[in-house]
């Protein structure tokens, strides 16, 4: 069965932005070490071509710059999620990166990474704490990073409290790897 989804994805294709909304799962397959997941245009499946990239209002991501390998060693992943990200995409009021900028960066820099909420915990007093666990997996094997968010169940200010959560303890997981970790420190 992976054979058969292999010839559906090239690794130097890219599926332009406009075009996410149209693209499909067409094959998901499940290997020991890895999930492999196909994916194609409703018209055309290849895509290819000029440059592609994912736009967002602060900075685009180069899909053609994606190696032909889609795993690299972990050794260089972690490198890689060391580095300061650039000045535009961190919320100045907080000092933070958003989740979504986070999430664009983590695929970029580490493809393949998964993450899953472990733990949901609504306590006595008024809180919820979601654990969740952010993996990454390199050519040479995976890590694993877990840490906690925890938001009160009364705040005004979140709309969904279990979603707050969640997304602060998938940014304190990421900087468990070292991504933005260079925030939390003075300079």
């Amino acid at each position: 069965m992976e054979a058969a989804c292999a010839g559906l994805f090239l690794p130097r294709s890219a599926l332009p932005a406009a075009s996410w909304k149209e693209a499909r799962f067409l094959c998901p397959a499940r290997t020991r070490q890895r999930k492999a997941v196909a994916m194609a245009m409703e018209n055309n499946v290849a895509g290819g071509g000029g440059y592609a990239g994912v736009p967002n209002t602060n900075y685009v991501v180069s899909l053609d710059a994606v190696p032909y390998s889609l795993t690299r060693p972990l050794n260089e992943i972690l490198r890689d999620l060391h580095k300061r990200v650039p000045d535009k995409i961190i919320d100045a009021d907080h000092n933070s990166i958003p989740w979504y900028h986070t999430n664009r960066m983590l695929s970029f820099y580490a493809p393949g990474w998964c993450g899953e909420v472990r733990d949901v915990v609504f306590s006595d007093n008024g809180t919820v704490t979601v654990v969740y666990r952010v993996t990454i997996r390199g050519s040479d094997g995976e890590a694993h990073r877990e840490s906690s968010g925890t938001v009160s169940l009364n705040d005004a200010q979140f709309e969904d409290p279990v979603a707050a959560a969640e997304e602060l303890a998938f940014c304190k997981a990421c900087a468990r790897f070292g991504f933005g970790l260079y925030l939390y420190h003075e300079d």
